[in-house]
This record gives structure tokens, C-alpha cells and sequence, in this order.
């Protein structure tokens, strides 16, 4: 298989296996995409690691494939592409990016979708569409936007060129860089941690933010104050309370 899920100690591992770059043709994509609507629907899978590998991510779109389509078989592919990603970005739980090498193209898109990205120091994130007389397809334009603003983005997409881990961590775009044989080992730890918390929590403070950053001020304060009262209803809340008043903040144990 191209993408695998694997899951051990309540944590999922979704790993790209298409040697030598994990090029994301269509078949990988419509993988991602059910391995994603399954990680969000499993209940032994409470937090998901994207991952590439130890040598590489994700290099891009698979050129020669996306070379042979036509206008017409663009349009109706860039929507399957754009909901693959969308579905590893809506997994209603905890999502963090291990990167190694080269995250380009589709592969950097990718790592937008996580909550979080752990990044190698030898990683090379980018957005090389433009080289190609293309734009981002998969999310990049909107994404990356978010993640780093507007100005940062425009000069990553404009030039296509590529950044090291350290000026990635620099603006943003990922949240640390560690030597590249620690990188699954601390992505796992990342993942482990919060798969003990409180699910519906989680996915409560997760579902906020994304659909707060999604909206106006208001909006999302709705948003939040709805979650925020709807959690009373639930057993984790009234297990973390307990757990504070009789033994002291952060001991809580959750199902």
C-alpha cells in the first residue's frame, strides 16, 4: 500500500510509502483521504501522526501523472485533491506533521493540515507551483495564509523557493526542528501525550479554533461559548474537576 495507518498505544500513524519521494498521485490522495475518515472515526485512534518516512515527506504531486491531464480532467481531479487534504485537516482530534527532508508541493500542503509540524533540521519546505506556471492546488494558497500571514506566504508561493528548517521555524510555518533521527520519536511523544487527554475536549478546543479562525469575531465566540457549556455535559469534564479539587491540578486520568 501507498499510505498505511498504524496505530500503537492510542496514537495513528499515517505514513506515505511510495519510494523514492512519496509522490502524491491520485492514488495516494484518495488514500490519504480514507485513512483520514477512518483515523477520525476509529475509537482506538485518539491522536495521528502524519509521516513520510525517515529520508523524505512528501516531494510534490506526481508531475508526469498531473503532465498527461487536460483542463477538463483537472477540474473535476483538483476537487478530489483539495478534499483529500481537507479531511486530513478536519480529523476531529490532535494532528502533528513529522517532516523529514523535503516537504514540497503537495507535501508541504500536507503539513499545513496538522495541528502541529516537528520538523528535521535537514527538511525543505516549499511551494515550488509557481516554477511549474501553476499555484498551489491542494490547499497551499489558503493554508499558508493562515499559518504564517499573508505577506509570508505571497513570497513563498511567488518564487517557489525553498526554506530550510531553521528559517521554517523562523516564521512559522513549522514549531520546532530537532535532529532528524529524533523527529518520529518526538512526534510520537506529542501524539501520546494528548491521546490520554480529554477526547471531546480536544476536539472541542480543535473544532473552535479552526472554525473561529473561519469567521468573524462574533461568530466564533458563539462557537466557542457553545462548546465551552456543552462540555459540562459530559463525564470528562466532571472527572477533571474531581480529579482538581481532590488531588490537585493536572492529574486527571481520562477515558
Amino acid at each position: 500500500m501507498t499510505v498505511t495507518l498504524e496505530v500503537r498505544d492510542d496514537v495513528g500513524t499515517i505514513r506515505l510509502d511510495r519510494p523514492p519521494m512519496n509522490a502524491l498521485d491520485s492514488a495516494v490522495q484518495d488514500r490519504l483521504r480514507e485513512l483520514a475518515e477512518e483515523a477520525a472515526g476509529r475509537d482506538d485512534v485518539r491522536a495521528v501522526i502524519l509521516y513520510g518516512g525517515e529520508k523524505v515527506f512528501a516531494a510534490g504531486a506526481d508531475i508526469k501523472e498531473m503532465r498527461a491531464m487536460d483542463h477538463p480532467a483537472m477540474v473535476k481531479r483538483s476537487k478530489a485533491l483539495q478534499d483529500s487534504f481537507t479531511a486530513v485537516a478536519r480529523i476531529p482530534k490532535p494532528v502533528v506533521a513529522a517532516v523529514t527532508g523535503y516537504a514540497l508541493g503537495g507535501g508541504c500542503e500536507l503539513a499545513l493540515c496538522a495541528d502541529v509540524r516537528i520538523a528535521a533540521d535537514n527538511a525543505r519546505l516549499g511551494q515550488p507551483e509557481i516554477l511549474l506556471g501553476l499555484i498551489p492546488g491542494a490547499g497551499g494558497t489558503q493554508r499558508l495564509a493562515r499559518l504564517v500571514g499573508p505577506s509570508k506566504a505571497k513570497d513563498l508561493i511567488f518564487t517557489g523557493r525553498q526554506v530550510k528548517a531553521e528559517e521554517a521555524l523562523a516564521i512559522g510555518l513549522v514549531d520546532r526542528v530537532v535532529p532528524a533521527s529524533e523527529v518520529y520519536e518526538q512526534a510520537h511523544a506529542w501524539a501520546a501525550r494528548l491521546a490520554k487527554g480529554p477526547a471531546l475536549a480536544l476536539r472541542a478546543a480543535k473544532e473552535s479554533v479552526d472554525a473561529g479562525l473561519e469567521t468573524d469575531i462574533d461568530t466564533g465566540l458563539t462557537i466557542e461559548r457553545t462548546w465551552f457549556a456543552g462540555l459540562f455535559a459530559t463525564e470528562d469534564r466532571e472527572r477533571g474537576m474531581r480529579s482538581f479539587v481532590e488531588e490537585g491540578p493536572g492529574k486527571a486520568r481520562f477515558l
